[in-house]
């Protein structure tokens, strides 16, 4: 059982997910090209949404940096921004561009410049709560982002899969005695002593690989990697067969998705096994669910379960970021 306030919060992520069935969403045309603003752990909810959108004709890009793609103004995109905090300085940039460009824009936030920004224009602001670090807002963000995809017609039955995410993670998880925090809490332990490296194939397997790496960076406050198949066997797997000078100095966690692609799943097997000889493996996990939501969230929950256990172990209060907070700060003063 994960008793920390961060190991409590993972532990709320089925109640975030349903929570989205009590939103009000905007009425919205239907847009043919979108563009979601958003960074850090906003960014993760943004593509883990707009990965549902896979069956539509729309568009659907995931935009992390200042300003807006060219693209999206010639376009005439819908402009979706993401920020948790509604302060997010490259998400703001690319929100002003969308103003001074007559853009269509939807806001999602706790409030903020964000906030203030879209009553201004007026445009649509959705909500969702706060008083929670962005990271352990995700199911929060996830079903606003996929309401409001869904309002414009990218993203068809939201609450199909979001109900579907949270019983297959609310199933995992187990109340806190489940099987994602059993396997979580043995590949923390597996993983003392090294740098975490999480592979997955794209789609589920490489979001949830991400997930992995910042909660890993933020919670229990270590370096991380995540790689992605099949692109990473093109580079990456160079390196890392290399890295057998030291194998215990890095962690193996491998993400597999059998409802994925068949041809990513074979290749990411025969890494992991090329991989073995390097890297000492830390654990595998195996997605459940059917939908591309409930399978990226039950890989990732094991992450976040894992992170707060490496932090527990280490000592480490996973709560403040204070490295970040005061970055964030630094670039104010400029």
């Amino acid at each position: 059982m994960i008793s920390t306030p961060m190991g409590k919060l993972v532990l709320e992520t089925p109640t975030q997910l349903a929570w989205a069935g009590s939103l009000e969403t905007p009425h919205l045309a239907t847009a043919d090209h979108i563009v979601l603003l958003a960074m850090g752990g906003s960014a993760t909810a943004a593509r883990a949404a707009a990965a549902t959108a896979g069956g539509s004709r729309a568009v659907v890009h995931v935009h992390q940096g200042y300003g807006l793609p060219a693209w999206a103004v010639a376009r005439r995109a819908l402009v979706i921004a993401v920020s948790h905090s509604g302060n997010t300085v490259e998400v703001l940039s690319g929100v002003r561009a969308a103003v001074e460009a007559n853009l269509p824009l939807v806001a999602i936030s706790t409030g903020g410049t964000l906030a203030e920004i879209a009553a201004a224009c007026p445009a649509p602001h959705v909500s969702v709560p706060s008083g929670l670090p962005p990271r352990a807002a995700l199911g929060y963000q996830i079903g606003a982002a996929m309401r409001v995809l869904a309002a414009a017609g990218a993203v068809e039955e939201p609450m199909a899969a979001l109900e579907e995410a949270a019983e297959v993670v609310d199933g995992v998880l187990g109340g806190g005695d489940g099987a994602a925090v059993s396997l979580g809490t043995d590949i923390a332990e597996a993983l003392d002593g090294t740098v975490p490296v999480v592979i997955g194939a794209t789609g589920p397997g490489a979001l949830a690989a991400g997930r992995w790496m910042t909660q890993i960076n933020e919670n229990a406050k270590r370096m991380a990697f995540a790689l992605e198949i099949p692109e990473a066997s093109h580079n990456a797997l160079e390196a890392w067969a290399s890295a057998g000078t030291d194998p215990g100095h890095y962690g193996l966690v491998t993400l597999f998705d059998p409802a994925g692609d068949r041809r990513n799943e074979e290749r990411l097997r025969l890494v992991d096994n090329w991989l073995a000889g390097s890297i000492t493996p830390a654990g595998e996990v195996r997605s459940q669910g059917y939908g591309p939501l409930a399978r990226m969230l039950s890989l990732a929950v094991v992450g976040d379960v894992a992170s707060v256990v490496m932090a527990e172990r280490a000592g480490v209060d996973a709560m403040p970021v204070d490295a970040l907070e005061n970055f964030k700060e630094a670039l104010r003063e400029e």
